[in-house]
């Protein structure tokens, strides 16, 4: 059963030599045939950021009592209502915060998605959306995001992934 609760607050939060250690997913399927043919097939999930203003992929703090893979999935499940099978990690970028001048450490995964949810924690406060690779090029508002897809879409051209 799905938790409709997100987890809220910093105060488990992992830093590391002053970062705020970031994890989150890039969600993807293969359209049409739903095989992995090749990466023009490739779609990823973007959503809303919660002010409304860009799309990104889903993301959020590590926390203590987790491992980086849970932490990950944890995040992708709140924000973007999808499950899936978290894959080998892209990273670390490091960024300063927008909002404070806070630096974090960021990493993602790729998760091949398998089922999407009806209901999930923030889907009263974000819009998801399946988009092409290019197109996820244009809406990601993220640099970092923008390079973590870059880095998916060239290990899926030197090893196309089958679908479990």
């Amino acid at each position: 059963m799905v938790s409709l609760v997100s987890r809220t607050g910093r105060h488990l939060q992992r830093y590391e030599k002053g970062y705020r250690l970031v994890v989150g997913c890039i969600p993807y399927r293969y359209k049409k045939t739903g095989e992995a043919t090749s990466v023009e097939e490739l779609e990823v999930l973007v959503i809303s950021a919660q002010n409304g203003q860009g799309m990104l992929f889903p993301k959020g703090g590590w926390e203590n009592d987790e491992a980086m893979e849970d932490a990950a999935k944890r995040e992708t499940e709140e924000e973007a209502g999808v499950i899936g099978v978290v894959e080998d990690k892209l990273g670390p970028w490091h960024y300063k915060s927008k909002r404070s001048c806070i630096m974090h450490e960021s990493y993602m995964f790729p998760l091949l998605v398998h089922k999407e949810l009806d209901c999930w924690p923030e889907k009263n406060i974000r819009k998801r959306k399946w988009v092409s690779i290019n197109e996820a090029r244009e809406v990601c508002h993220n640099w970092w995001m923008r390079e973590a897809l870059e880095e998916l879409v060239r290990q899926r051209r030197l090893r196309p992934q089958t679908q479990s």
